[in-house]
Formats: structure tokens, C-alpha cells, sequence
């Protein structure tokens, strides 16, 4: 039976007052948060120097999650982080050359608490901050969801349309899906385009490769081109 699981759509944005966490201290240097906080991370990151940077730290965060049994847990919070840091103004203030990386570090750690992180997510981001590679926490997220899928054999469905369908709607789109590939699990994401007029549609397979269109815009093209048609548009 197919899992179906969502990504939620909606995330608190607006963050707490500044709360000091004394239980959490992060390292001074790159080098003893690997060593000391971090070394499943610094050891897989090693071995991987040939991958891309952010490809490097995603497989290394998949795997420490995996080696402590919150891989689940690990993968929700990464969708929080990738909710927060999709907004301009959080991305920008860990981008700033200006602020000095403690007042990030102490950020995170508020972060942190707001969002009840596990502990080795924390450490990760002050990682980033250390080495200074925040700016490749999108595609770490975006790595780590392609790293996480592979381990768990879940495939990933988009699915488009005007309105948010239902969740039994969603759930037998799951099925189809997992029909189709054989997968163990189906992870669905909802998207909202207006252009599809009416219906939806479905990408899946390596990079979204595969397509399963139940759109009124395509049932419109298909009649414009039956009719020789095609110049005439069918958005309305």
C-alpha cells in the first residue's frame, strides 16, 4: 500500500524573541565541530570529495541520521529548514559578510529551539556557517530529499492543479504511482498552477521525467490540434 505522505504548506516565518539556550555550545572552528561534534560528518564528507559540495554534506547528514535511527525525524526537520531559509530575508541575513558569525550561530540556535531541531541539525547548519557554505543550504535540502528517497526506495509524485485536491485524491494518485514504478513508497508535493485551467497533472520518475496529464489545458490543445487550431490559444 502506498505511503502517502505531504509536505506541509504553510510554515511559521515570523521568529520568536532571541532565547538563550545555555545546554546548546557550538564549536569555534570548522575543524573541532568535525572532529568533536560532527565526525560521521567529517568522515563522509572525506570520502566524498570528488561529489559536489552541497551532494557531500546531504549524504553525509543522511547517513549520521540513518547510523542514529532519526532518519524520519532528520528529514522533517530539513523540510522545516528548507522552508525557513526559501525567504529572502532569513537567506540574506546568513549571507551578510557584515554579521558576525556568532550573532548567526545564536540565530540558529534560536531556530533551534522555535522549531524543537534535533540536535545534529543544529550542529549541521553552525557547520555551514563554520565553513562558510550557508549559501548552499538549498541544494543541501534539495540533496538530501534525492539521498533520503534513494534510502528509503520512496518516489517522489509533484502533483499541479488549480485547487488543492483532496486527501483521498491524493492518496489513490500515491497508488497509481507506486503502481507504475514498483516503488515501496510514494512521497507526494501539491503545486498550484492556475495555467492547467481544470484537472491536474503528475511528474515523477528521475528528475520529474515522467508525466501523467489530466489537465483541461491538454484536453483543450488535443481538440485545437484535432481541429487545426494551434494557433489559437487555449489559456484562458
Amino acid at each position: 500500500m502506498a505511503a502517502l505522505q505531504q509536505t506541509p504548506i504553510s510554515f511559521r516565518s515570523k521568529l520568536p524573541p532571541p532565547i538563550t539556550s545555555a545546554a546548546t555550545t557550538f564549536p569555534k572552528t570548522l575543524s573541532l565541530s568535525l572532529t568533536r561534534r560532527f565526525p560521521v560528518l567529517r568522515r563522509n564528507i572525506g570520502a566524498r570529495m570528488s561529489a559536489s559540495a552541497a551532494s557531500s554534506y546531504a549524504v553525509a547528514l543522511a547517513d549520521l541520521a540513518k547510523s542514529n535511527n532519526t532518519l524520519e525525524a532528520t528529514s522533517a526537520d530539513v523540510e522545516k529548514i528548507d522552508k525557513v531559509f526559501s525567504d529572502p530575508s532569513v537567506f540574506s541575513f546568513f549571507m551578510n559578510p557584515t554579521i558576525e558569525e556568532e550573532k548567526k550561530r545564536k540565530m540558529i540556535d534560536e531556530l533551534a529551539e522555535s522549531m524543537n531541531l534535533l540536535p545534529h541539525m543544529a550542529n549541521f547548519l553552525n557547520i555551514l556557517i563554520d565553513s562558510r557554505r550557508i549559501d548552499l543550504i538549498n541544494d543541501v535540502t534539495k540533496e538530501f530529499e534525492r539521498v533520503y528517497n534513494g534510502m528509503t526506495e520512496t518516489e517522489l509524485a509533484v502533483v499541479s492543479s488549480v485547487v488543492k485536491l483532496e486527501s483521498q485524491h491524493l492518496a489513490q494518485i500515491a497508488k497509481t504511482v507506486q503502481k507504475l514504478t514498483g516503488a515501496k513508497n510514494v512521497r507526494i508535493k501539491t503545486v498550484t498552477d492556475p495555467s492547467l485551467v481544470a484537472g491536474f497533472t503528475v511528474r515523477y520518475g528521475n528528475s520529474g521525467s515522467k508525466l501523467i496529464d489530466m489537465s483541461v489545458k491538454k484536453q483543450l490543445e488535443e481538440i485545437a490540434a484535432q481541429l487545426d487550431l494551434s494557433d489559437i490559444p487555449v489559456n484562458v
